[in-house]
């Protein structure tokens, strides 16, 4: 912020004056946090009426499809916009090469069918990965040296990708960070007729630490042993990567840019929105939940104050919205 010679300081200006009364506290503030802010991830599973706790998520359920159904419109009610949906695949459809991702009739793809039916209103995101389907937990096709390769999981991420569209997804949205998978999936969206269809990709993944418990959620954690991820999603240490990772989506058609994780990447969230000026939106991701949650229920922070102080820090590093556990809770605090 720069100052000029003539501006009058204390005790001509007060900074502490604004602070003095609730109105004008709220007449001044910068951001503002709204359920037209969020999108709630979910987790599915087959079956009919049943549910599956998170043991490292407290407050996470997996749901089958009916009661995944009945959540979502509670959501409706609620104005949040959109879920962000992840399939938990039994272990016998799991393999080397992936094949469920896009079997037509996954329980993915009977997921979307199934919203789309009861609540067209809301807004359907899809991953668009491989890890839930492989038996070694990574996000691709790997070689006989468990290298991931490239293109030919990009060719299998293009046919799941069409067939979430084919399903109804309103929003597929990336998050295995193959080079050039953006491009080939608009062309194949774009051929078959998916114009409308919008890409969310997630563009600046990080290869971090936080991740765990979603790993647990989605039943790969087990697969993927005590393997990583480090050639594929990016190493912690860099921020200009991030710029050309995003700008090179952005080329090929993405339609929104994600960050991830969430708040230990704040100044990533603010580069790109500051420079790309894409709609930008961040996860604040599983382990970043389970901390908070670990520290609500000993009592060591406020659960309200530190939830809702949590999702406004994205939106003031410049985020569109945020993909959140908290979604729920915080709308429903926000219709009170």
């Amino acid at each position: 912020m720069a100052f000029n010679n003539s501006q009058r300081f204390y005790p001509e200006t007060r900074m502490r004056r604004m602070r003095a009364d609730d109105f004008s506290r709220r007449l001044m503030r910068e951001n503002t946090l709204t359920p037209d802010d969020l999108i709630y991830p979910v987790f599915v599973i087959e079956g009919q009426n049943e549910t599956e706790i998170v043991p490292s998520m407290p407050g996470v359920e997996r749901m089958s499809i009916d009661l995944l159904v009945k959540e979502a419109k509670e959501l409706v009610s609620l104005g949040v916009p959109a879920v962000a949906l992840f399939p938990v695949t039994p272990l016998d459809a799991k393999s080397e090469f992936a094949e469920e991702a896009y079997n037509p009739d996954g329980l993915a793809q009977r997921t979307v069918k199934a919203l789309k039916d009861a609540c067209p209103e809301l807004g359907v995101i899809t991953d668009v990965a491989l890890d839930p389907f492989t038996t070694h937990g990574q996000d691709g096709i790997i070689d006989e040296n468990g290298y991931v390769l490239n293109d030919r999981t990009v060719d299998t991420l293009v046919q799941q990708a069409l067939s979430h569209a084919e399903a109804g997804a309103d929003v597929v949205a990336p998050s295995d960070m193959m080079d050039g998978r953006i491009g080939s999936i608009r062309d194949e969206l774009e051929s078959n007729g998916h114009v409308n269809t919008r890409i969310m990709s997630y563009a600046a993944k990080y290869a971090s630490a936080y991740y765990g418990p979603f790993r647990d959620a989605v039943g790969s954690a087990g697969n993927l042993g005590k393997g990583n991820k480090f050639n594929y999603q990016m190493d912690p240490a860099n921020s200009d990567e991030a710029l050309h990772e995003v700008a090179m989506d952005l080329a090929e058609g993405a339609d929104m840019v994600m960050v991830k994780p969430g708040m230990p990447y704040l100044d990533i969230v603010r580069r790109v929105k500051d420079e790309l000026s894409a709609p930008t939106f961040v996860y604040q991701v599983s382990g970043e939940y389970a901390m908070h949650m670990a520290a609500f229920q000993n009592g060591w922070l406020d659960e309200k104050s530190v939830m809702m102080e949590s999702l406004i820090a994205f939106k003031r590093a410049g985020a569109d919205g945020v993909l959140t556990y908290f979604a729920k809770r915080a709308a429903q605090l926000m219709n009170e």
